[in-house]
């Protein structure tokens, strides 16, 4: 795979609560449309299609394609739950990557409904069946409440039972995820809350308010990747370019260590991630900004030391120093993250790599992170499924 590849457009349309968005095929075409103008191309150019969603019927991507261009070209729909808009960018880019296409397009929409995330049939197994039975067996499972904040909560509680941490701490997660949206006009949730607010918002699971909870959201999102020769036969911007990506799956310890936030997929960003820093040649302190997977506040915290942006234990410590911010030592999730600018599950990756490539352009506008020139991505879905990609500016 020794094929450069370029980001050399995206796209995203604004975020909005369930019920307030345009159906499913107009977001994904508008988010394409926004992603081919930024690159100044013509649909004709692109060789192929992966499409994300979770929530739809098949042949949804072709749905949103057919409304940009009826071209012919192949459309590979991608469902990876949570890690579905990366999973098709890792698609797109390992196609481009081994050379058998120049360019290719990755997209991702969601049109959600409101309340938690449940599954859509009732009278087959489960795909996180296993995933309940152990954490059913590590620390009990009540089918009244939501189903993700359970599995996440329980890691929060983990993370505190090792560390002794404060469980206000997790909400301070939630104070700088405001701050930073209320500068991003495609989030859901751009007014700041205070750590009282945060803290005596109705408690979903323990430790876990509602304000530490995404929310359900309606989005697109969608890049165009090509390899560095056919961006330069048609004049694109070579400034963004993948630098390394790995995805990685479940493996025993997710099940066989009793610890839930091995459970709710720990060890496969760390192993992700491993092998992104070593393809790259580079280490986490290297890193300047960083979009990861914030679902939950608890998600955010034990995701920077699996990242390794910091040591084992040294989260909290991290947080209060402001080292997650601005004017600390890497800016997390500049566009507020899961938690403000909401989550539709198949646009959140692309989403993500449309917020590191304005950043490394120098776009970001008042998100900004001075002088960035390596931004990572952490893209996560329970069931399971871990993307991590690095982008460096290149030019």
């Amino acid at each position: 795979m020794g094929t450069s590849v370029h980001v050399v457009g995206v796209g995203m349309i604004p975020f909005t609560k369930p019920g307030a968005s345009a159906p499913y095929p107009q977001m994904g075409a508008e988010a394409a449309r926004r992603a081919l103008a930024d690159a100044g191309l013509d649909v004709a150019r692109i060789e192929q299609a992966y499409v994300g969603y979770v929530f739809g019927d098949s042949c949804a991507g072709q749905a949103a394609v057919y409304e940009v261009g009826l071209t012919g070209v192949p459309v590979i729909n991608v469902n990876n739950n949570c890690a579905t808009g990366s999973t098709a960018l890792f698609l797109a880019r390992q196609a481009v990557a081994s050379g058998a296409i120049e360019c290719a397009l990755a997209l991702g929409f969601e049109q959600m409904v409101p309340g938690p995330l449940k599954g859509a049939w009732t009278d087959r197994p489960s795909p996180l069946a296993r995933f309940l039975d152990t954490m059913a067996q590590d620390q009990g499972y009540d089918e009244a409440l939501p189903r993700a904040a359970q599995f996440f909560g329980g890691a929060a509680r983990a993370y505190m039972a090792e560390h002794g941490i404060a469980a206000s701490t997790f909400a301070r997660i939630s104070v700088k995820a405001r701050q930073h949206a209320a500068r991003n006009p495609l989030a859901v949730f751009r007014q700041t809350v205070t750590l009282d607010e945060v803290l005596a918002s109705p408690t979903v699971f323990d430790p876990l308010t509602r304000l530490q909870c995404c929310p359900p959201t309606c989005g697109a999102a969608a890049a165009i990747v090509c390899s560095e020769d056919f961006a330069r036969r048609h004049g694109l911007d070579l400034r963004v370019r993948i630098a390394a990506q790995a995805m990685s799956t479940d493996t025993a310890s997710t099940f066989g260590s009793h610890d839930m936030r091995k459970l709710v997929g720990a060890d496969m960003a760390l192993a992700a991630s491993k092998k992104v820093y070593e393809a790259a040649g580079i280490g986490p302190e290297d890193i300047d900004v960083v979009e990861l997977h914030d679902c939950f506040t608890a998600n955010e915290l034990i995701t920077y030391e699996a990242l390794g942006l910091t040591p084992p234990g040294t989260a909290e410590k991290f947080i209060l120093d402001g080292d997650n911010t601005y004017g600390g030592r890497v800016v997390t999730n500049p566009s507020g993250g899961l938690l403000s600018k909401g989550h539709p599950l198949g646009a959140t990756g692309l989403a993500q790599c449309a917020e590191l490539t304005w950043q490394l352009r120098g776009q970001a506008e008042q998100r900004q992170v001075e002088g960035a020139r390596l931004a990572l991505q952490h893209n996560l879905g329970l069931g399971g499924a871990c993307v991590v990609t690095l982008y460096e500016r290149s030019h």
